[in-house]
């Protein structure tokens, strides 16, 4: 069996960043930009009120001066002419702040009478002007190569007039699962039967690490179905880019998985991996596709997937090929020795006072249970044969969401 780092290893290998797409500004949050994007405007353009009321020279803003008023500059249509000595502008926010004028009188500091005003109030200092470019100006790099665009990226950008950006296609993730016994929600089970659960938290899973999840239903036990599912995973339909069959990948008389995937084609990299939960997890190449076999039993699937599912899925989306990212905590009760297989145990964090993160596993750690889900927000790992480790020693974890 291999080690976890050595099965990420295979995983990883040749895991290069998907070909590029354009995409406008409205569907770009979560992809990764391609090339670094540079403002072609400056922002704001122009010298802009930032307050409704008067544009004026501040050497005529005295209190209780009087000045003539010479026209108006709403946002949008500017003053053409130039203020002059004892002259304003009446002027809104977001106007561009004519020629002449170095300072606004905010509307509450004035009494107008008639084409005049007269300033109420004392002006310490000119402003309420926002110059040309304070934001950004022309030629700056607002966004880096490689940079996961978020929700204010959209915003930014269009600001600066990009409307769209060339960003890494995400890896498309088609996963099926595999049993007689599977039943959806809401259906009657007979005897023997349980409830098909483990894709609604997978491809949920994949979409938020950035690829685009295909569940293509369940495979009974039978050998030719399980090879249809493979192949139209690769067909020109679905043109998967990693397939993902839940379950079948263990040594019983009814796991047709993986010769299924024989007969399809495929090519088997590894079989096993030290680790628990999820010693069954298997990989493998259907050209073009790679193939994560996960295991049936639920807590095994979403373990082994957030471990090796996700790096790869990231790094086909330009995120970079990536080691698990692995946080130094504080246990938070006494575990008892490891055994020979390297650990992940579901478990919470909590924050401490004193910058620490206290990890606590949850107490049943049976890999066929969902409910510890819940509350479990971090993997704490555990090298094997690991001795035993008291509440309160350091211990290594890493993040589920």
């Amino acid at each position: 069996m291999l080690s976890v780092s050595e099965a990420l290893g295979y995983i990883l290998d040749d895991a290069a960043s998907l070909a590029e797409e354009e995409l406008s500004l409205a569907d770009i949050v979560g992809r990764v930009a391609v090339e670094p994007l540079r403002a072609r405007m400056t922002q704001p353009p122009f010298a802009a009120s930032a307050m409704d009321g008067y544009a004026v020279r501040f050497a005529d803003a005295g209190k209780e001066a009087t000045l003539n008023l010479i026209g108006e500059a709403p946002a949008g249509v500017p003053f053409s002419g130039m203020v002059g000595a004892g002259e304003a502008v009446r002027i809104f926010t977001g106007g561009v702040v004519p020629d002449g004028a170095d300072h606004i009188v905010v509307q509450e500091d004035v009494t107008r009478q008639g084409d005049q005003i007269v300033i109420e109030q004392e002006q310490p200092t000119p402003r309420h002007i926002r110059k040309a470019g304070i934001d950004f100006a022309e030629g700056d790099m607002l966004v880096e190569a490689g940079t996961v665009l978020n929700e204010m990226h959209g915003s930014i950008l269009a600001a600066a007039n990009i409307g769209t950006v060339n960003v890494v296609r995400r890896p498309k993730v088609a996963l099926f699962s595999n049993g007689n016994e599977l039943r959806g929600p809401g259906d009657q089970l007979h005897p023997g039967e349980i409830i098909n659960s483990n894709h609604y938290a997978l491809t949920a899973m994949v979409r938020r690490w950035g690829g685009e999840p295909v569940y293509l239903g369940c495979a009974r036990d039978d050998e030719k179905e399980i090879e249809r599912f493979f192949v139209k995973a690769t067909g020109v339909e679905i043109g998967a880019d990693v397939i993902v069959p839940i379950g079948g990948a263990s040594v019983g008389d009814f796991d047709f998985v993986k010769s299924a995937f024989d007969r399809a084609g495929g090519a088997l990299t590894f079989s096993k991996i030290a680790v628990r939960p999820g010693k069954p997890t298997w990989f493998g190449r259907l050209d073009p596709a790679r193939v994560i076999g996960l295991p049936g039993n639920p807590a095994s699937a979403l373990v082994t997937a957030a471990l090796f599912l996700q790096p790869l899925v990231r790094a086909l989306g330009g995120q970079g090929a990536q080691e698990i990212g692995f946080q130094q905590g504080v246990l938070g009760r006494d575990l008892p020795a490891n055994g020979a297989r390297e650990s992940f145990l579901r478990g919470s964090a909590t924050a401490t006072g004193n910058d620490k993160m206290i990890v606590t596993p949850v107490v049943n750690q049976d890999s066929s249970l969902l409910s510890p889900f819940l509350t479990a927000d971090v993997l704490i790992r555990r090298q094997n044969e690991a001795p035993a480790t008291a509440a309160g020693e350091a211990i290594e974890f890493v993040r589920l969401r």
